[in-house]
């Protein structure tokens, strides 16, 4: 029996998929890529956004109309926020949420033998158990992605994120330290941390984020620790001392902006104003030096005035980020942020995207720019051309060299240039040294 799974969304719902896909091979069944002819296929749901649920009915939609025969079942975000997914989703078999992925294998077994629809979405619950999972290979990658944390208690006005993932809860250490132990004995030598609200790790059994970094460190053979997206208002002083002990852990901080205007931060429900934002910026960067700080940033915010994108605008440059997601706001059913007034015309989001954008691709230039002449200890991905390696040094700059059979490697590199958003360099031990 063959399987094939589709992953939409974040890095945690990719995890998500390895941890299913290990248990379904382990039940038999073998996994061939999205898209081939399959017994079964699986959809890892996203609803982040409106889009996103009409992009999870369509991918539904056509995987049953092109696999007429095959079992599918839809999991993830998606069915767990929507009241009304199971009637949504008609064309899948089986429906589940984001609690009972464990289920996955018996679900589809009890298909086969019934030939019955199954939907099987468990409400979240104060006080339910970080769920049990673990993933030792990921395809075709030399990094390899261990969600830590799930669930998130913010609330932001725009997100049904704690609706789809329930109350903050985290993995135990002992589990970290295994799951990076077995990852290390792989051959990886970096991990990311990922969560839904990573920032929030330990805060249900009074453990905090340097504890889960501490406890992934002391894998031996992983050689580096890099962290996912980060709420920049649990960043104080003592968190960001604790975390510059570590020498594994990378100095590159996603640090979720939003929005560089304070007024905008409010009706977002975000918890800090920019100039706190800016304090932990300076923070990160005097601890880390050289460190990478990349964010994401909205336009268009439900009441978003010219003025404010103004002001968030004129702050982006001010920091001077290494690379900015930017993206326009989609109002999500379900939100608060759909009802509030002062809708911004579609038009209108698109020009502030575009001039947000502008300025990100400069941000970013003078970034790369500012790498060239330095050494740094490259992780090489893969061949992205006959002899040119892709990899990524410390603070997540894009490097290409020459060479050959690099995967997985951590070289020295001298970066000598940069062009087409990479910098370009060589490895510094094979640079011949200037004559005096």
């Amino acid at each position: 029996m063959t399987i094939c799974f589709y992953t939409l969304g974040c890095k945690v719902n990719q995890y998500e998929t390895e941890a299913m896909a290990e248990r379904m091979r382990a039940a038999g069944y073998t996994l061939v890529r999205a898209g081939e002819e399959s017994d079964v296929i699986v959809i890892n749901s996203c609803t982040v956004t409106g889009e996103s649920d009409s992009k999870v009915r369509k991918l539904l939609r056509r995987c049953r109309r092109e696999c007429p025969g095959a079992v599918i079942a839809v999991t993830g975000c998606y069915p767990q926020a929507v009241a009304d997914a199971a009637d949504a989703l008609a064309e899948a078999d089986i429906v589940m949420g984001t609690r009972n992925r464990a289920l996955l294998p018996g679900y589809v077994a009890d298909f086969f033998e019934h030939r019955q629809r199954i939907v099987a979405v468990r409400p979240h619950e104060e006080g339910e158990d970080f769920e049990a999972m673990q993933v030792k290979a990921f395809a075709k990658r030399t990094r390899a992605f261990v969600k830590i944390q799930d669930g998130c208690n913010r609330y932001c006005s725009y997100c049904i994120i704690p609706t789809a993932r329930g109350p903050i809860r985290s993995k135990p250490l002992p589990a970290i330290r295994e799951e990076l132990s077995a990852l290390a004995a792989a051959g990886y030598k970096e991990a990311v941390l990922v969560g839904i609200n990573l920032s929030a790790y330990g805060e249900e059994t009074g453990l905090s984020l340097p504890d889960a970094v501490e406890a992934a460190a002391s894998a031996e053979g992983i050689e580096r620790i890099r962290l996912g997206s980060l709420e920049p208002d649990k960043f104080d002083e003592g968190l960001i001392s604790r975390l510059s002990a570590c020498p594994k852990l990378c100095g590159q901080f996603h640090l979720s902006l939003q929005s560089g205007c304070r007024e905008t931060l409010k009706r977002m429900n975000r918890h800090y104003t920019p100039a706190e934002y800016e304090e932990v910026v300076n923070r990160l960067r005097a601890a880390f030096p050289g460190c990478a700080i990349t964010t994401d940033v909205m336009v268009g915010f439900a009441g978003e005035t010219e003025a404010e994108f103004e002001e968030s605008l004129t702050f982006v440059r001010k920091i001077g980020f290494a690379k900015v997601h930017t993206f326009a706001y989609s109002p999500r059913p379900g939100t608060v942020a759909a009802g509030l007034a002062g809708q911004v015309p579609k038009e209108e989001k698109e020009r502030r995207s575009k001039r947000m954008m502008a300025q990100a691709e400069q941000d970013r230039a003078a970034f790369l720019k500012a790498q060239v002449g330095r050494v740094e200890p490259v992780l090489f991905e893969q061949e992205a051309a006959d002899g040119v390696w892709e990899g990524y040094t410390p603070n997540y700059t894009p490097v290409r060299v020459t060479g050959a059979g690099l995967s997985g490697r951590i070289l020295p590199v001298r970066l000598t240039g940069c062009r087409d958003g990479w910098c370009v360099g060589n490895p510094a031990e094979a640079r011949k040294e200037e004559p005096v």
